[in-house]
Formats: structure tokens, sequence, C-alpha cells
């Protein structure tokens, strides 16, 4: 164990020689044996195998290992290139439901272990189906449910009004299909729009093939690209919406034990009833440092050779991964801002 104080230099802005003046970097230096430098490294000198990289799971754990990867991409990248560098994975939760406890290393695994309980017992009934859901099809039901919520959501924060965007699944309109361009796509906002009215859309033929620009009207106006109806991410929403568009239309009902009947008028609805159902009975935390388990816990969840779990990190494009490090790590303000503005709304998890 390698403990390493704080954040360590920002190897990409900084010089060679302060980089090797830095403290923590010397120690990690004489701490591996391999020297450091094109005429001093050598990896047949290397005194681990593994060199796992352990931090707490905020945005101040992220920002170190990110530091500590650009360290070992631009000065010892044939550790990388010889696969012995790993990140640790220390689980997300820890779970209690009765006598069974448990770690779980994501929120879909958190959503699951709660779920795939509550649907042995309890049913859904759906239109269009002869018997309400129960077990594994409501589990799978309730799946694309998590899923579709997290897609619609992301095409929302892209501008597109959540009214609107229903229309045009209700509609199944597929913007991928052949035939389809941006005009047409144009041509289905405005009709959505106009079905569920209360909307002014202005759309902007794009220059050279692009994407049109739909513009509504505000309070606030927001203006989205067409471009949008032709992303995997709504191919993806079309296809879930095939899955749970009858449970949307409703009427749904939740059927639990003792035929007790819940009725449901919305997916959000469906969700929310679930998870708060299954979690009935149970306890769970939730982990962000690694200071906040204690000794066992850390050494049965993340440090055990035999039950912990480990992320290897590989070097799969090397020209991309250097363009990479330059961006986000590199001295030149602009491109870093507008790699942020780019992806921004691409975010999962924020931590502030």
């Amino acid at each position: 164990m390698l403990p390493l104080r704080g954040k360590i230099i920002n190897s990409e802005k900084a010089r060679y020689d302060k980089v090797l003046s830095h403290n923590e970097i010397r120690l990690l230096i004489s701490a591996m044996g391999t020297g450091i430098g094109t005429e001093e490294f050598d990896l047949a000198k290397l005194r681990y195998h593994k060199i796992i990289l352990m931090t707490d799971a905020d945005v101040d754990g992220a920002h170190i290992r990110t530091l500590l990867l650009t360290f070992f991409f631009r000065h010892m990248n044939q550790v990388i290139e010889a696969g012995h560098l790993f990140i640790a994975q220390p689980p997300l939760f820890k779970v209690k439901k009765g006598k069974v406890e448990k770690y779980l290393m994501s929120e879909r695994e958190f959503e699951d272990f709660f779920l795939a309980a509550w649907v042995e017992t309890a049913k859904v009934k759906v239109p269009g189906t002869k018997a309400p859901l129960t077990g594994e099809p409501l589990l799978e039901l309730l799946r694309a449910v998590s899923e579709y919520r997290g897609l619609f959501g992301k095409l929302v924060k892209r501008g597109v009004p959540a009214p609107i965007l229903a229309e045009l699944l209700r509609g199944k309109f597929r913007g991928t299909k052949r035939g389809v361009g941006h005009a047409e796509i144009g041509e289905a906002i405005t009709a959505a729009a106009a079905a569920v009215n209360g909307y002014s859309i202005r759309v902007t033929p794009g220059d050279n093939g692009d994407g049109h620009t739909v513009t509504i009207a505000g309070p606030p106006a927001v203006t989205f690209s067409t471009d949008v109806f032709k992303s995997a991410d709504y191919a993806t929403l079309v296809e879930l919406w095939e899955k749970v568009g009858a449970t949307a239309k409703g009427p749904t009902t939740i059927i639990e034990e003792g035929d007790r009947e819940t009725p449901v008028k919305s997916l959000d609805a469906l969700w929310a009833l679930a998870l708060e159902r299954s979690r009935q009975g149970a306890s769970f935390q939730r982990y962000k440092g690694l200071g906040e388990m204690n000794p066992e816990q850390l050494w049965e969840t993340t440090m055990n050779p035999e039950t912990r779990t480990l992320l290897k990190v590989t070097q799969e494009d090397a020209v991309g991964a250097d363009q990479m490090f330059t961006v986000l790590m590199g001295d030149a303000v602009e491109p870093r801002r507008e790699f942020i503005e780019k992806y921004a709304l691409d975010v999962a998890n924020l931590d502030i």
C-alpha cells in the first residue's frame, strides 16, 4: 500500500523537472522500482505485477484517478501496454434485507437486487396481456421502463419538449427509417406539436444536408436539431416504446399480496411505486469514500484478491488517448470548454 496525500501534480501541464520533484510522484517511482525517463525506465525492474489505483467514488477521487492516469500515460506508458495498471472497483452500495446482506457495484445492480425479490410476489396488470405479469417478465418490463425513462430524459435535456417527444413515440415515428430526411422529421415534429397544442414552432433548414434547426417559442425558447431523431438514442427509445407503450397508455394496475390493487397513471408512477414497495423493510448505505468502510469491509470488497473487482487499464487507441489527455488535462482552455459544451448533456453522474 502506498498512500498518496492529496492530489498529485498534473503531469500534462507541468514541466518534466517539476513532475520529478513532486514528492508523491517520487514516492511512486521509488515504490515501483522502474525508474523514469527514456534512458532510465526499465519495465523488467517493476516490483509488482499489478499496480492498482484505489480512490474514493466522489468527484475528488475521480480527479485524483485522472491525474494518476495522466502520469502513467505520459511517463510510464509501458506499464499500461504490458497490462500492469488496474483501477479498483469498490462497491457503490451495501444493502440488507432480512438475512441477506450484499455489496452492489452499480445503480443497476442496486435496483435489480430489490426488484428481483419483489416481482416474485407482485403482479402488474397491463392492457393487451391475458394474465398479469409477474416474475421474470415483470422484471424485464421494469428494466425496460428504467432504460426508457433514462433515454427519454436525455433527449428532453437536448431541448425536445417532453409532450412532443411522447407524441412522436405514440405515433411510432422513426427518424432513421429509409427515405425519412430532415425535412420529414421537421414536418413530424410540427404535426406532433399541433397534436399536443400550445407550441409555436419554426423549422430552419440546415446547410448542405445538415440537420434542420427547430425553434420553439418560449418562455423559455428552446432550440434543437433534427439530428436528435436520427441518433442511436432515439432509435433505441422507439424500440423501448414497443415494450412499454401499452403500460404507459394504461390502465395499468399493480397487484400485491392479498390481491391489493393500486392503479398507476404513468411509467414514472409505476417505477416509483415498484421501487418504493420493493425497498420496504430494507436498509442500504451508499459509499462515496473508501474511508466510509471499516477495515474488514475494505478488505472484503476492494482488496481481497479472492473477491475484489478490478478494471484493467488498456490502450486501444493511442492517438485518441493522446488527444483526449491533451484536451482535458492540457494548458489550452478553449478546447476543454468546447468538449464540455458538446458533451455536457450526456453526463449521467454529476457530483457537485
